[in-house]
């Protein structure tokens, strides 16, 4: 069992993981030293909680995917109508990925770690399409495999489609989590 960090060392990989992720996403291959001068420490400190660069990015993975977790955790999507919980677990997602777009986008840290938090998420959505689906929110022979992708897509969408970041309602995570459900749930065709 790992031993649990001081306050102090937690704040410093903290600061590591939110300097990695400024950094990496504006330069995939900023450096080490690059990073520890982002985060305000020294070079020897990052490599002390991190003994190269693709721990850290393994780092980033998972502290990115425990955010998703903890995200539509605390959507509390079991305390809610299927409808308003897909709204409050899309919209604490879109902010999440938002913040973490490097790390959660980054293909080579998928250790067992990420990949058991990647399924507990996964978990987490069928469950929710499936409540969904029961309320009648989706159709009863829809392919729920299927709309978890169809979803997954979407948050990606919003997150990058062209023109995002011009107007405020359009980075707004409630307004972006309306578009993705209402695409998800009724698509582009005429309302009856």
């Amino acid at each position: 069992m790992a031993r649990a960090l001081r306050a102090d060392a937690e704040r410093s990989v903290r600061a590591i993981l939110e300097a990695a992720e400024r950094v990496l996403a504006d330069d995939p291959g900023a450096s080490m030293e690059q990073i520890a001068e982002a985060a305000g420490l020294t070079r020897i400190t990052v490599h002390r909680r991190f003994a190269n660069r693709q721990a850290l990015i393994e780092a980033l993975a998972i502290s990115a995917k425990q955010q998703l977790v903890d995200a539509i955790e605390e959507a509390r999507p079991d305390a809610a109508p299927a409808l308003v919980a897909l709204y409050r677990v899309t919209a604490n997602v879109l902010r999440v990925k938002s913040t973490w777009r490097f790390s959660l986008s980054h293909a080579t840290a998928h250790t067992e770690a990420a990949a058991a938090l990647w399924d507990e998420i996964d978990a987490h959505t069928v469950k929710l399409l499936t409540r969904a689906q029961r309320e009648g929110l989706i159709g009863p022979d829809a392919d729920l495999n299927w709309a978890r992708q169809v979803y997954y897509a979407l948050l990606s969408e919003a997150l990058n489609r062209p023109g995002t970041g011009q107007h405020p309602d359009e980075t707004d995570a409630d307004t972006q989590a309306a578009l993705v459900i209402d695409t998800l749930l009724y698509g582009t065709g005429p309302r009856e």
